[in-house]
């Protein structure tokens, strides 16, 4: 080991000392840098959830932006080892669609353990119970707060604020390798990418991102296996598909969906406005599939929980609840009333400090989206 020597204290000494006093002083903001890019602590309880999580939770934030000295957003995750063999089972990066929907939603409404108990909500903590068929059965799940801005993820500058798909793709990257930095003991488990909804746009992106840094060496070097998508948005375009998909459904009658195709000859959005009889067609469609919720059509279509849900959630729970108040409590049967159990929930000081989350972060979690996400077109994507 070096050891400083005080020996000689003329000019030149003195010169030394400063020096290695300069060396140690940009040693120690290295360090002190790399530590707060990244920082994770276990969750070993979480309020509303009877005893102890019989799962590691583990919360956390990394740093992203564009150059390692300019990190200008703080990415939050919850990170859930496998109940099997989480040294050899995969590793799968999940990130939740919206735009900007928490990755929470992910959590409690699709893959992992935990969902909440959907009973009638009085005022007091919404509470969780565990869900057998989670995926950390067999693998590990990140679930991270992409973009910047989404759930308890955060932006340090103006620049941070304003998202696109190709930041979404850098920050992903970023995070990832940063992330296996921070958990060595993960290099090694196959990688997947997965997600559902419009993150079906930035995956495929995020995926070649991380091939091309494997083969560029930069490091660590990610086992990436593939991906997985659940009902993926993968183009904007996505309506001329709609009216197929809603006749192999037997949403509409086969008298209709021939006369759509004979009239409209397969473009159902940028319709001919002289072209009456695709218009009659299109009115016909519309009318007839207007009861049904698009987004799951054998569950009930039913209001959500807040009149505005495509806002920004840089404010407040109150402030969102009065600027934006609920229409009326979702009845028991419409998936939308286990969102509001959500919200409530994730907005608790006690669940907060359970998960860590930093007072840096002001805005509350919700189950809305937020219209400052801008996304490319699918063309520009692709060229991503």
């Amino acid at each position: 080991m070096a050891q400083l020597s005080l020996r000689n204290c003329g000019s030149g000494g003195r010169s030394s000392l400063s020096q290695v006093l300069i060396v140690f002083a940009l040693v120690l903001e290295i360090i002190c840098s790399f530590q707060l890019s990244t920082s994770h602590s276990i969750v070993q309880s979480l309020p509303g959830f009877q005893g102890p999580l019989p799962f590691v939770l583990e919360t956390g934030y990394v740093g992203v932006g564009e150059t390692e000295e300019e990190q200008d957003g703080e990415v939050f995750y919850y990170f859930i080892h496998s109940e099997n063999n989480p040294k050899e089972d995969p590793l799968l990066l999940w990130l939740t669609g919206g735009p900007g929907c928490s990755a929470l939603s992910g959590l409690v409404f699709e893959v992992g353990p935990l969902s909440f108990i959907n009973e009638e909500y009085n005022g007091s903590l919404p509470n969780l119970v565990l869900k057998p068929q989670s995926w950390t059965k067999v693998s590990s799940v990140i679930f991270v707060d992409l973009p910047v801005g989404a759930g308890f993820s955060y932006a340090k500058t103006e620049r941070a604020v304003h998202q696109s798909t190709r930041k979404v793709v850098q920050d992903a990257h970023q995070f990832i390798r940063k992330w296996l930095v921070d958990h060595p003991e993960f290099q090694s488990n196959e990688v997947y990418i997965a997600g559902d909804s419009v993150s079906g746009l930035p995956i495929p992106a995020i995926v070649e991102e991380i091939s091309n840094g494997n083969e560029g060496g930069v490091k660590p070097h990610i086992n990436l296996q593939g991906y997985l998508l659940g009902n993926p948005f993968t183009t904007f375009i996505e309506d001329n598909y709609a009216v197929a998909f809603n006749h192999g459904m037997g949403l509409i009658s086969d008298e209709l969906y021939e006369s759509l195709n004979r009239n409209c000859k397969g473009e159902f959005i940028n319709v001919n406005p002289g072209n009456k009889a695709c218009v009659r067609d299109m009115e016909s469609y519309k009318e007839t599939i207007s009861g049904i919720y698009v987004c799951h059509i054998l569950e009930p279509n039913c209001e959500f929980a807040l009149r505005n849900p495509w806002r920004r959630r840089s404010l407040t729970l109150t402030d969102q609840l009065h600027k934006f108040p609920i229409l009326a409590v979702p009845p028991l049967s419409c998936r939308s009333h286990a969102y509001l159990l959500c919200t409530y929930w994730a907005n608790f000081e006690d669940v907060r400090k359970a998960l860590n989350v930093r007072k840096e972060n002001g805005s509350a979690v919700t189950m809305t989206y937020f219209t400052s996400m801008i996304f490319e077109t699918a063309s520009n994507i692709m060229k991503i």
